[in-house]
């Protein structure tokens, strides 16, 4: 997944709420948009080198997205917007090697009154639903999700074992956006009810697959997968 928009290096000063946050381009301070409503609060830190794609939309507020920012040398995407569209290219050049079986790849489909970001199947009429979530809370190459309490990210793997009862499969891919994450597991201080929802959801049949993404300035695709601690 490459980013096709203009992107330029900044210094981070402030996020005062979850939408904007203030940087220094050229000594000049600047709003800038936050595509994740995470907290984010170990990358975005005063004075850390943070990355910025500029908008095509001319009439939109702010001028650039925030797209990424360095921990230390760590590179870590933070753009909620891409984990969907790395996950659909990584399924369509078969790179997820548990779920090559199902070559017909839909977006945004609903089953019952549940819509999944993917709805995958197959010729002999089987069908997979897949939720996707993306990833950038890491310590010492342990990465973990949710970064803030999510009741909609419960409410997904719920749903999921619901498919699951029909006979379907259905399972959840966490996107870690970064490199060389060795594993990862729910965040239980964070969020205790998402981290019982998602053990609750693997004895129930729902598959749990993390992978980690090669990452660049401008560039992200789905790498290696991760080894998940419950």
């Amino acid at each position: 997944m490459i980013y096709n928009n203009n992107i330029i290096r900044a210094e981070f000063i402030r996020r005062p709420n979850r939408f904007i946050a203030y940087v220094k381009i050229d000594d000049k301070e600047e709003i800038v948009h936050v595509p994740n409503t995470g907290r984010c609060k170990e990358i975005l830190t005063i004075g850390s080198t943070v990355v910025l794609s500029e908008g095509k939309n001319k009439n939109r507020k702010t001028k650039y997205d925030l797209i990424a920012g360095y921990k230390d040398s760590m590179l870590i995407n933070i753009d909620s917007q891409i984990p969907n569209a790395v996950v659909e290219e990584a399924l369509k050049n078969r790179k997820v090697r548990t779920l090559i079986k199902y070559p017909t790849i839909q977006r945004e489909k609903f089953f019952g009154n549940s819509r999944f970001d993917f709805k995958l199947s197959n010729d002999m009429g089987e069908e997979y639903y897949l939720e996707v979530k993306g990833v950038t809370f890491e310590n010492a190459g342990h990465c973990m999700f949710p970064d803030a309490p999510t009741d909609r990210g419960k409410k997904h793997l719920l749903e999921l074992v619901e498919v699951c009862k029909t006979g379907r499969k259905a399972g959840v891919l966490f996107l870690i956006q970064l490199k060389g994450a060795k594993t990862f597991s729910p965040y239980e201080d964070m969020d205790k009810n998402f981290a019982d929802a998602l053990r609750y959801a693997k004895k129930n049949g729902v598959d749990v697959l993390a992978y980690d993404s090669n990452v660049q300035e401008n560039f992200i695709e789905l790498n290696k997968k991760v080894k998940v601690i419950f």
